[in-house]
């Protein structure tokens, strides 16, 4: 997917109202360059369009593209050429980075957690600990990489967390108040005991979040639910334990990690003179 209004963004803030003063002053305005966007390392690709969007934003047209999101690539692997302008491709060139680096990272690590449950029939999924503004852009990247989305946004489904609860005035009472504002919504709620999770399983919700549960406490509710219901878990997980969590039966992981602590697929570009 492209975000057209983000590119323009990013690269006004690039050059903050003045002008690319080193690229001015070093190159001629005459040159034409070839470029490789090249993998430095190890991963799954994500932000190949935002890539290619910004560098047509700056009027690079001639673009070859060789990978796309969700391409596994190794270490010195292209994954596009362009060719064109020295300063309009030096311009681009730290934003298409970053979209490519940062996206690509969210893919990677959200492939590195599906490889950590393989051969269960649990689903990774994110959470919506997003970065400001590019909410669909990460979670693109996380399908990608090979997981799925929770909701885009707070009206696309209704997820009854422990603040809502408190204010409410209970579980039953959370539940039925939503149940009756939005008949027809998704519905989710979060339990942080089985005692709690009894409590919902009459009003017949979607979705129950058991937050901070233990493997063996999620095994437990399984056997309760008796597929009632799906289940999430959430909470205390992590790469070394995610397998006894998919194991318990539960049908997703909600892991915040994989957009607010992904690190970045290091991607480079190299450039040279067209002879």
């Amino acid at each position: 997917m492209v975000d057209l209004d983000l590119i323009r963004r990013a690269l006004a803030e690039d050059l903050a109202g003045g002008q690319d003063i080193t690229s001015v002053a070093t190159v001629s305005g005459s040159e034409s360059v070839v470029a490789d966007f090249v993998a430095r390392k190890a991963g799954v690709i994500a932000g190949v369009e935002m890539a290619e969007a910004t560098l047509r934003e700056v009027g690079v047209t001639n673009i070859q593209v060789f990978l796309n999101d969700g391409d596994q690539v190794k270490a010195g692997s292209v994954v596009m050429t362009v060719r064109g302008d020295t300063r309009a491709i030096l311009l681009a060139e730290r934003t298409a980075l970053n979209f490519l680096g940062h996206l690509g990272g969210i893919a990677t690590l959200t492939h590195t957690w599906v490889q950590a449950i393989a051969g269960t029939a649990c689903t990774i999924r994110d959470t919506r600990k997003t970065t400001p503004g590019m909410r669909l852009l990460e979670k693109a990247a996380v399908v990608a990489g090979g997981g799925a989305n929770h909701r885009l946004s707070l009206s696309d489904a209704a997820l009854i967390k422990d603040n809502h609860i408190a204010a409410a005035g209970g579980v039953v009472e959370a539940f039925s108040k939503v149940r009756a504002a939005f008949p027809d919504a998704f519905i989710e709620i979060e339990v942080d005991s089985l005692d709690q999770l009894k409590e919902v399983v009459p009003q017949s919700p979607d979705l129950v979040l058991l937050d901070n549960m233990t493997p063996a406490q999620c095994k437990e509710a399984v056997a309760f639910v008796a597929e009632r219901f799906k289940l999430e878990a959430s909470g205390g997980i992590s790469l070394e334990n995610a397998m006894a969590y998919a194991q318990s039966g539960v049908d997703y992981l909600a892991i915040g990690a994989l957009t607010h602590s992904a690190p970045v697929l290091d991607i480079g570009l190299d450039m040279k003179l067209e002879t």
